[in-house]
């Protein structure tokens, strides 16, 4: 693998328990677990308190053990991104072996637990969900193609299956649609990220979308997957699957971000720091999601 001189030579300084956090990527991981409580609380049926708050710990210890794994195998990667230098590796406050140490153990500890205290099925997607994040993503797909992000979307996409499995010990439409929802919303909001980070994944040999095919093959690709996007973000509506709320939630919204991505599609700015309408798309589609699973969670309340 890659390293940069700074890397291989710093000497690791004691870590700290922010150290520490850091490697779980909190803010990828309060997606994760936002989605997968959202659909626990949306899934038929009861789950008491303990049960509920175990099964939400387990999926925020599993999403920060891909993280950690994923740092501890990127490390080169991140020495030489401006974005991802200052991360307890590159920057030389821990040593890999504790990152390594620290991801496997907190992976077995989530999956363990799901499995004793919550339910079988649930534990092995959530087992199924590390592994895809890690191996499928991680290790094989990033550096070798610029699907990376299509397939290893997947990863991200699990916490829906996982909360319901775990209020109802069975995976219907429903959070197979939003898992489908996740998956599509995937490569538009990282490549709208890589279109004005680009120089940064090109130092680093990353082959993603934008260093490979280029900004305006990109831009279009953007486009061209925010309209399936839109399609299953709104199907459970006439599906019957929920009411108005949601409907006329995810309607309105899934307009407005191929509307992002419209405008991110017909942008012909080279300059990073320019990109405005990438940047603005980026933002826009974590408030989506974000909205998107809060308004399912309101409709089904209300439906009950």
């Amino acid at each position: 693998m890659m390293s940069s001189p700074a890397f291989a030579t710093a000497q690791p300084l004691p870590a700290d328990w922010r150290d520490f956090l850091a490697l779980t990527k909190p803010r990828v991981m309060s997606l994760v677990v936002f989605t997968g409580l959202c659909a626990m609380l949306a899934a038929p049926g009861h789950v008491h308190p303990v049960i509920g708050f175990t099964a939400i710990l387990c999926v925020a210890l599993g999403a920060g053990a891909s993280g950690a794994l994923n740092q501890w195998y990127e490390a080169d990667l991140d020495a030489v991104m401006k974005r991802t230098a200052k991360r307890p590796l590159p920057a030389g406050r821990m040593d890999r072996q504790a990152a390594l140490h620290f991801g496997v153990g907190l992976g077995a500890f989530s999956v363990l637990l799901m499995g004793l205290a919550v339910n079988l099925l649930s534990a092995v997607i959530l087992a199924g969900s590390i592994l895809f994040y890690v191996l499928i993503y991680t290790v094989w797909l990033k550096r070798r193609t610029p699907q990376n992000i299509v397939i290893g979307g997947a990863a991200g996409a699990f916490p829906p299956l996982i909360g319901w499995a775990a209020a109802t010990g069975r995976v219907d439409l429903l959070p197979v649609l939003m898992f489908a929802l996740v998956f599509l919303w995937t490569p538009p909001h990282f490549w709208a990220l890589g279109l004005f980070v680009r120089t940064d994944y090109a130092a680093a040999g990353v082959p993603m979308m934008p260093v490979v095919a280029g900004a305006r093959a990109t831009r279009t690709q953007v486009f061209l997957y925010s309209l399936p996007m839109a399609v299953v973000a709104i199907a459970p509506w006439p599906l019957g699957l929920t009411g108005a709320i949601y409907g006329a939630t995810a309607t309105i919204l899934s307009l407005l971000f191929v509307g992002f991505a419209a405008r991110v599609g017909l942008s012909r700015i080279e300059d990073q720091a320019e990109m405005r309408a990438e940047r603005r798309m980026f933002g826009y589609s974590i408030l989506y999601l974000f909205v998107i699973f809060g308004a399912l969670v309101a409709d089904r309340m209300l439906l009950a």
